[in-house]
């Protein structure tokens, strides 16, 4: 059955930061190899297809993007700033997983490169991507304080 909405409706991305629980804690990123945004840092992430969930979808997107695996995701936010992503109106809703050490990762699908950073020393995120990633620090030190 085909709809006609008189509204238009904004596209739904989900994005997956993992951070290990290392004494010096490192994040896992990838360089972006398409605009926009090309060459610079962002988090795995993508758009969501319609027969998945957002949690599917970051989980999804994290294997894609960096050949890397979770299975347990916390929620940090849902993210809808009007000019978020300049290729068009997009609502994304960002996860955290967390584990113990960095894993082996690789560039994937369309990210050009993966790699760990130390949370003290990253680089200009693309996107809104530095304000999510303050939510998930916070996120991450509730959940290390439970540990």
């Amino acid at each position: 059955m085909a709809y006609t909405y008189k509204y238009p409706r904004p596209a739904v991305t989900a994005d997956c930061i993992v951070i290990t629980t290392e004494a010096e804690a490192k994040v896992l990123l990838i360089q972006r190899g398409d605009e926009p945004y090309k060459g610079c840092w962002a988090f795995p992430g993508g758009f969501m297809n319609m027969d998945e969930t957002t949690e599917e979808c970051a989980i999804r997107e994290l294997e894609e993007e960096t050949d890397l695996k979770v299975n347990e995701i916390r929620q940090i936010g849902a993210y809808s700033k009007v000019d978020r992503d300049p290729r068009g109106r997009t609502v994304t809703v960002a996860y955290l997983a967390v584990i113990d050490k960095p894993m082996p990762v690789v560039g994937l699908d369309d990210a050009a490169k993966a790699e760990w950073w130390p949370l003290s020393a990253l680089p200009q995120l693309a996107f809104d991507h530095d304000e999510i990633m303050k939510d998930a620090v916070e996120l991450y030190k509730r959940h290390s304080k439970r540990q």
